[in-house]
């Protein structure tokens, strides 16, 4: 029998890989190229979706309430790369030697997987209304989501 914590946990990875995969339909089929903090936030997404996964799956109380904690401290760190790109990045005219193209490129993941993570665009030009909403907007309404869900997973009580 799962727990209610557990379920918390395994939806918080579907709505990561979810969000992650509409990025890149976004990317492929609507030519909205990403910039540095959009491909951080992809790496945020999949770094919460993979943790929730493994406290979404059994090995006990304490290792759901460890995994539920490392995905808010995780969404705490999305909801910042949401807000910046939105607040500060989206009106540079380069994002260049930002803290995510230092990071992004550091890590080798923009080179390494290019399809994913490749940094095509300005934060400037990555700005994209999506139902007239700027898509930054989204993903940081997404990060307050899960970060919601993930306190809720981590000091949720007992099985239900």
């Amino acid at each position: 029998m799962t727990s209610r914590s557990e379920r918390l946990l395994r939806l918080i990875a579907l709505f990561c890989f979810g969000a992650v995969g509409i990025a890149l339909v976004s990317q492929y089929a609507f030519d909205m190229p990403p910039c540095a903090w959009c491909v951080l936030q992809r790496l945020i997404y999949l770094v919460i979706g993979v943790i929730a996964l493994v406290g979404g799956f059994g090995g006990g109380r304490a290792l759901t309430r460890i995994c539920a904690s490392l995905a808010a401290l995780l969404s705490i760190s999305g909801i910042a790369a949401a807000w910046y790109q939105y607040t500060v990045a989206a009106k540079m005219l380069s994002c260049d030697q930002t803290f995510a193209d230092r990071f992004m490129t550091g890590i080798g993941l923009d080179g390494g997987v290019p399809w994913l993570f490749g940094i095509y665009a300005t934060c400037m030009d990555a700005v994209v209304p999506v139902l007239g909403i700027e898509y930054a907007l989204w993903s940081l309404a997404l990060f307050v989501i899960l970060l919601v869900m993930a306190l809720a997973a981590a000091f949720g009580r007992g099985r239900a």
